[in-house]
């Protein structure tokens, strides 16, 4: 199965509200991804707001035609949020407030009753749940004892590694966690810092069913428009994956 690419477009949101104005719009903008290929819409409601409001997600849940992924902390206002538009997805995120984007996978060891409580009120909404972990091996497996549908393995040491060797060392973490992802019955995801220098490698891991990917493409849609930013990367993605089942 060919990897769904989840474009996110918080950064559509950052541009706009830099003016507090109208535009752009990311509702526009998603209508654009999905004709370029887009597999699912990811949007992080934070807590400061920052870049999404509650209007785009009310105004996306009623008009996205691809399933809805929403990031979102651990909160009793968040919770609220997710009783009241039901997204598809739920992806559990941590947050503070004065970090640029996650810093970090969430840590389900040291969390684990509060993440157990709110994989349990989404479940009984009927949404699905993944947590945004570090590619550790106990993180994993706390996250299957607890219940989750899924995990996002954090890639952000990957993207970020200054050299070659570094870069092929976190990609051996990630591949040992994915493994071991799958070996535990749940649905493996990967995200934060992919580009289309970098996400090759990562889509062709065995098992992989989502991506989720925000900045690059917005970044490439400013020079080239949405749906062909999309569109590019989907054609990486699937090109990972035909490679992966040459003989």
């Amino acid at each position: 199965m060919v990897p769904r690419l989840g474009v996110n477009v918080d950064h559509v949101a950052t541009i706009r509200q830099a003016r507090r104005g109208s535009e752009p719009d990311p509702v526009a903008a998603v209508v654009l991804a999905e004709l370029g290929g887009a597999d699912l819409i990811t949007i992080h409601l934070r807590e400061d707001r920052r870049h999404i409001q509650d209007r785009d997600l009310r105004v996306l849940r009623e008009t996205a035609r691809t399933p809805l992924n929403l990031e979102a902390a651990i909160t009793g206002e968040i919770l609220d949020r997710i009783r009241e538009h039901r997204p598809d997805q739920v992806t559990f995120v941590p947050e503070k407030r004065e970090e640029l984007t996650t810093e970090g996978g969430l840590d389900i060891v040291r969390h684990s009753q509060a993440v157990k409580a709110a994989i349990d009120f989404c479940h009984t909404l009927g949404v699905s749940v993944s947590l945004f972990i570090d590619p550790d091996e106990r993180q994993v497996e706390e996250s299957a004892r607890l219940g989750a549908d899924a995990v996002e393995l954090h890639t952000g040491r990957y993207a970020d590694a200054p050299t070659r060797q570094a870069r092929m060392h976190e990609l051996t973490a990630l591949k040992r966690a994915s493994t071991e992802t799958v070996a535990r019955g749940m649905h493996l995801h990967c995200g934060h810092g992919l580009n289309y220098a970098n996400v090759t490698d990562v889509a062709a891991i065995p098992h992989m069913e989502e991506l989720n990917i925000g900045h690059s493409i917005i970044s490439r849609a400013v020079l080239v428009g949405m749906k062909e930013a999309v569109a590019e990367m989907k054609s990486l993605i699937v090109a990972a994956h035909a490679a992966r089942h040459l003989p």
